[in-house]
């Protein structure tokens, strides 16, 4: 193997551990802040050769694992609780459940991301109105089949979790969803995925 080409392997490594380590201990929820802020810490020089997001989280996954372990079950325990109840108000758009609260690699101060599919964010927005829910509004582009779109965005603070959610068309619910034209399709899940999992950890002895 070319010796740079084990270099930049192991500074990808690097830096892929030190990124980890800035979202499970310092609240950097994004992942391209922290890859830059990690390079940085590393010294690397040349950033084209950053570790993908994958990598990252598997990175994230192992730390947590090994330094957070209760602290992290408890916590994510704890969101997908929030995400089912949240999920269950809004059930009549469709709710899914992604990133990484679903993941498991969801850090100290990760937001519950939900996807909606609703005819007009206005719908949403009516719906949050009536039940005096306080949200911020804005527009996110995601790639939705091999078209970039923006679409809608509503942010909720609450006491104890924090909500990022969503909004698609209906036509939209069998399509592949991605972050970047070339990242893996969205991973969601519906209500009954997450009745499921928190099941599972009712079980005495579990």
């Amino acid at each position: 193997m070319p010796r740079d080409h084990g270099n930049n392997r192991q500074m990808r490594e690097r830096i892929a551990h030190l990124a980890a380590r800035l979202m499970a201990v310092d609240g950097v929820d994004d992942y391209a802040l922290a890859k830059r802020k990690a390079a940085r810490q590393a010294g690397a020089r040349d950033t084209r050769n950053l570790p993908n997001n994958d990598e990252v989280e598997h990175a994230l996954r192992a730390y947590q694992q090994l330094y957070q372990a209760d602290e992290q079950r408890d916590r994510l325990r704890h969101l997908r609780q929030r995400a089912r109840e949240m999920m269950e108000l809004l059930a009549r758009f469709d709710p899914y459940l992604w990133g990484a609260v679903l993941s498991g690699s969801a850090g100290k101060y990760s937001d519950i991301d939900l996807l909606l599919f609703a005819d007009s964010m206005k719908d949403v927005e009516l719906f949050l109105l009536d039940r005096r829910i306080a949200y911020r509004s804005g527009e996110r582009r995601i790639h939705i089949g091999d078209e970039l779109r923006g679409v809608s965005n509503f942010s909720i603070s609450g006491e104890d979790a924090d909500f990022d959610i969503t909004v698609c068309a209906p036509r939209d619910l069998r399509s592949q969803i991605r972050n970047t034209p070339q990242g893996r399709p969205l991973e969601r899940v519906r209500l009954d995925w997450l009745d499921a999992t928190l099941a599972e950890r009712n079980v005495p002895g579990t």
